[in-house]
């Protein structure tokens, strides 16, 4: 079983066509149907659609607000290393990128996750490139089991493992999985991959789905917009997430919508996505899987992000540093320990990390909800600022408090934490802990 499988009843040229010929009508009773098909999916993301994203919004809004209410959950990302043996062309810690290389240390991980705390953040996403020698699976555990006290909700976006690998990471105090698949055209997807272990797209393709075997509680899934035709990687995410839900049912499936941002490098997408085009992405979506959590990071600009929230966006970035021992003071050090590992790694085999993310227009959408109508207008933005050896430019650098004074205005709740472990050690899911550290999926 794979969604492998299910991708092959969609090649690119059905998938076009069904696009190319969706009409006003189709678009219609999508909005209309109470559980969309593929068909309807596919309508909603046409060009057909765009008169009628005003309809699409609104109806998005109905949707979360029934679901999820209105509410926003907080999280923020803990680079614990920028190694990575991939040379992924469109992403800063592509091996062949001369960038200072670092990885935290136990001290300097709980100085990091101490320094989160403080703001009162309780959900935490942990990230490293793609160097399993170096970042092993058992370095990332050790992470989770030591931040744990101060975060009940811990999740990963690393390298694709083993379902084995997954349940350790579950042991360890990890609950959720985040994988981008970058792009679902394979041949696309093997020219941005020339080297590494990331190129092996059916090993990606199909690790979402051993996360789940591994005892995941949330599994988050998105292709990273502007590497190919974003009409197709937005079906294909929505039909992946779609398809995990109906065989993993105990699972959360959750979407981001990551866009090419600004990275060491000279890479340039080729289908940059517009903001409107991004709306109707995110509300295609909610239309499509009405109970899915959907994330914007901060690779969105602040006014941007903060238009979106009655949109369908139940997950929202704050306080982020993309650099390693970016949240705490003097978190540079411990780079020569790890250096000339990485460098013979890099050496004989090949690189890569998860994502990056930018507005490439440099224009954003701006959704007005305070009517009752959503517009769609355009009005500049101001690009954010970072620094460091970062895997990408944020645009939005906004403190904690800062958005929640934001989406508190647009009469949302920020929520800093909606999960803890159960006290028996029995997930949700069916996984069950064990005396001996382990944890098996019993349910599955």
């Amino acid at each position: 079983m794979s969604f492998y499988d299910e991708l092959a009843r969609w090649p690119h040229e059905t998938l076009d066509a069904l696009i190319a010929s969706s009409t006003a009508d189709d678009v219609l009773r999508a909005l209309a149907a109470t559980r969309p098909g593929p068909a309807d999916l596919a309508a909603l993301l046409s060009p057909a659609a765009m008169p009628y994203l005003e309809d699409m919004a609104q109806r998005a809004h109905e949707l979360t607000v029934r679901h999820f209410g209105r509410t926003i959950q907080l999280f923020t990302p803990l680079y614990l290393a920028n190694h990575c043996t991939n040379q992924c062309r469109y992403c800063g810690f592509n091996a062949r990128n001369h960038i200072r290389r670092d990885q935290l240390d136990a001290e300097r991980i709980m100085a990091e996750g101490r320094a989160i705390a403080s703001t009162g953040l309780r959900q935490l996403l942990l990230l490293t490139g793609d160097a399993p020698r170096i970042s092993t699976v058992s370095y990332i555990a050790e992470a989770a089991h030591r931040l744990r006290p101060l975060f009940p909700s811990i999740g990963v976006e690393v390298y694709a493992m083993q379902v084995e690998e997954y349940a350790e990471l579950v042991a360890g105090g990890v609950e959720s999985l985040t994988m981008f698949q970058e792009t679902y055209n394979p041949g696309l997807y093997a020219w941005l991959h020339p080297a590494g272990p990331k190129r092996d797209f059916r090993f990606r393709l199909d690790a979402p789905e051993r996360g789940c075997l591994g005892g995941m509680r949330s599994v988050g899934l998105g292709a990273l917009l502007g590497l190919d035709d974003w009409r197709r990687d937005a079906f294909y995410t929505a039909m992946h997430g779609a398809w995990l839900q109906r065989y993993y049912p105990a699972t959360e499936v959750s979407f981001s919508v990551p866009r090419m941002r600004p990275h060491t490098g000279s890479f340039e997408p080729q289908h940059p996505v517009s903001d409107r085009e991004l709306v109707q992405i995110l509300t295609a979506y909610r239309i499509f899987m009405p109970t899915a959590g959907i994330t914007v990071s901060s690779r969105e600009a602040a006014a941007f992000r903060d238009n979106l929230i009655p949109l369908g966006v139940t997950r929202m970035s704050a306080g982020v540093s993309t650099a390693v021992g970016g949240h705490a003071a003097g978190g540079d050090g411990n780079v020569a320990s790890t250096e000339g590992a990485a460098a013979a790694i890099a050496a004989s085999t090949a690189i890569s990390s998860g994502d990056a993310t930018g507005d490439l227009s440099g224009r954003s959408t701006k959704v007005d909800m305070t009517s009752g109508m959503a517009h769609a207008v355009t009005e500049d933005l101001q690009q954010g600022a970072d620094a460091g050896p970062s895997q990408f430019d944020i645009s939005d650098d906004r403190s904690v408090e800062e958005m929640v004074s934001a989406i508190t205005a647009r009469g949302y709740q920020p929520v800093f934490k909606d999960w803890e472990p159960p006290q028996d050690n029995v997930y949700a899911c069916g996984a069950a802990g064990h005396a001996d550290g382990t944890v098996r999926c019993e349910a599955r």
